[in-house]
């Protein structure tokens, strides 16, 4: 029996990410599912696993209006995070929204003032932020000194369904925008430094999406301490599985690097599961004896106990009850999101134009 307590959550958006967020609102205390919102079969899919009593809507305006819920989540395509957030907020529901906040830093800008402005609170689903292990990462990359040089990619050789996903992504963003955007946000956890500019490249290698966009791209951040950083990210059925996982950062006392033996291993790129595994986490001391040897061996942090892509979900969702509960300020939590959006679009910007662009 639900508790009449519960936070009443609609979910729009019933696909990979939406369903795992559905999951979470499923099972844990303090969430009650009141309608599932989709435009194709995916709700019916998801309904059937969460046991098939959920009232069902094509139409997310009908869905909010019937409803009432006190909180919606979106895991909807980007083109649509902007207009869905708003329609909530005006109605006084507190959101969870996927990555990017919007598909423009100017909606997203608009989002935020919304969101201050109605007193609701809105969480951006930054999932590497509620990773310990990812924690651990940022941390020991700053133990290393400055500057940091941060390298990462995350290539996703796709077919199937995951192939029909990027490409109904790739009719609003890029990859370097809506994947590049959680390593941007890293980026900046890791130096604490304001980026300067960015370059980036691009390619198009396939018909099959839209004649403005492209599904290679790779950027390269400068920042105001002297640090630098490049991100990879590239979709479709031609990518090349090999290095299609690297984060690595190196710095003057050395370097720490996540080695997922399993989860970079060939096979895996289309698995979400495989995009937050760690593993392990390799530190390399640079300290040099009198005659330049090493003076120490690398230090191996093991991550066997890390949470799985669906733990990682809950971990979300329970910050966004805290953050309802609590009263959390969520003033830098939003300005982060938008932050690394206008970043993610400066690079994007650089792929277009061939030029630098300054920050």
């Amino acid at each position: 029996m639900t508790n009449p307590t519960s936070l009443r959550v609609l979910v729009v958006g019933c696909g990979n990410m939406g369903a795992s967020h559905a999951t979470s609102y499923h099972t844990l205390d303090g969430f009650a599912i009141c309608g599932l919102v989709s435009t194709g079969n995916s709700k019916h899919v998801l309904n059937e696993k969460l046991g098939g009593n959920y009232p069902l809507y094509d139409d997310y305006a009908t869905a909010l209006r019937e409803t009432r819920p006190d909180a919606v989540c979106i895991s909807t395509y980007p083109d649509t995070h902007e207009a869905f957030a708003l329609m909530a907020l005006e109605q006084g529901c507190h959101v969870f929204i996927e990555k990017p906040l919007a598909d423009t830093v100017a909606g997203a800008e608009r989002v935020m003032k919304a969101a201050l402005n109605a007193q609701c609170k809105v969480v951006v689903g930054y999932i590497l932020r509620v990773h310990p292990s990812w924690e651990r990462f940022v941390f020991e990359a700053q133990q290393l000194g400055k500057p940091l040089v941060m390298r990462m990619n995350l290539n996703q050789q796709s077919h199937g369904y995951m192939w029909t996903v990027h490409r109904n992504l790739m009719k609003s963003l890029s990859p370097i925008v809506d994947c590049g955007v959680h390593y941007i946000d890293v980026m900046c956890q890791m130096t604490r430094s304001r980026p300067t500019q960015v370059t980036a490249i691009g390619a198009r290698l396939t018909d099959d999406i839209p004649a403005d966009n492209y599904n290679y791209g790779q950027l390269q951040i400068r920042f105001e301490d002297g640090s630098v950083g490049w991100y990879e990210a590239a979709w479709g059925p031609m990518v090349s599985e090999t290095a299609f996982f690297v984060k690595d950062v190196i710095g003057p006392k050395g370097s720490v690097s996540i080695v997922a033996r399993n989860a970079g291993a060939a096979g895996k790129s289309d698995n979400v599961d495989s995009h937050t595994k760690t593993e392990s986490l390799r530190v390399h001391h640079a300290d040099l004896t009198a005659d330049d040897a090493f003076a120490k061996p690398d230090t191996w942090i093991d991550m066997t106990d890390e949470p799985d892509h669906q733990e990682l979900c809950n971990r979300e969702q329970r910050y966004f009850l805290r953050a309802i509960h609590d009263d959390l300020d969520l003033t830098n939590h939003l300005q982060d999101a938008v932050n690394s959006l206008r970043i993610a679009f400066a690079c994007d910007e650089s792929v277009r134009t061939g030029q630098v662009v300054r920050l």
